[in-house]
């Protein structure tokens, strides 16, 4: 990489947190984040899948470890960010990719439901990024993104309490944009279309669902976590430091369509 492109997307010398790390699209970019040079810790409940990543990740010349850690509860949360700072200091990136995905009908979703999708999909990348965004701007730099969802701009196929917390997450970071405007810090949000990941397990069995929504794209596929490594790569580079409040839309023209 020349000196120019390198002062535009070169994360050497960063260092990144990625929750949900370990799988998914949250895999796609800490693999990205990490190639690009950042430090990236890989935060994600199970220690085998995370073990995996970490190994792949530093087979390829990569700074990178993991944390086990559990964002369902206040508590998990305060402690992931804690600890998730020490491996390599404190965090110039952070990606909130971790999520849950409870789709009863309508009717039948509980108190517990919503309890459970909000405090992991909405309430850990408040907490998580209200911890690390004051270290970011005291130092001048800070990357927030977010993983959104289609369903945080219209609601299709059952969009649930899922819907309303991906809403929230768009809300969240343009308040974030706000907040720390002028500091160095940014926050955005990337939007999948359908992408084959553990989170759409229950759609995998469904082959001819699967192949109506490749064909809702204008590309004529389903998204794969790797799509993502060239747009987390940019949002987290210093070349894109005017780049604060916005949805990038990485779905193959499904929105669109």
């Amino acid at each position: 990489m020349n000196d120019y492109l390198a002062s535009l997307f070169a994360l050497t010398g960063r260092t990144a947190v990625v929750t949900g790390g370990s799988s998914g699209i949250g895999r796609g970019i800490a693999t990205a984040l990490a190639r690009a040079g950042a430090a990236t810790v890989v935060v994600a409940r199970g220690e085998e899948r995370i073990n995996d990543t970490v190994t792949e990740l530093r087979a390829a010349g990569c700074l990178a470890t993991g944390i086990v850690g559990d964002l369902s509860t206040r508590a998990g949360i305060h402690a992931v960010a804690e600890a998730a700072a020490e491996p390599f200091g404190e965090p110039d990136i952070l990606v909130n990719s971790a999520g849950v995905n409870i789709r009863p009908p309508f009717a039948h979703i509980t108190e517990n439901d919503w309890d459970a999708t909000m405090t992991v999909n909405a309430l850990a990348p408040f907490l998580l990024g209200q911890r690390y965004a004051k270290g970011m701007a005291d130092r001048g730099f800070g990357r927030l993104i977010h993983i959104s969802s289609q369903q945080a701009h219209r609601a299709f196929v059952g969009s649930g309490v899922y819907g309303a917390s991906k809403g929230a997450v768009e809300s969240l970071m343009r308040s974030e944009a706000e907040a720390w405007g002028g500091t160095g810090v940014t926050s955005n949000s990337l939007v999948p279309g359908f992408v084959l990941t553990p989170l759409n397990a229950r759609l995998h069995e469904d082959p001819d669902k699967v192949a109506e929504l490749a064909a809702r794209t204008m590309i004529g596929r389903n998204g794969l976590p790797s799509d993502f490594a060239a747009a987390a790569v940019f949002l987290a580079g210093s070349g894109r430091s005017y780049v604060t409040g916005q949805s990038l839309f990485v779905d193959g023209g499904l929105s669109v369509h």
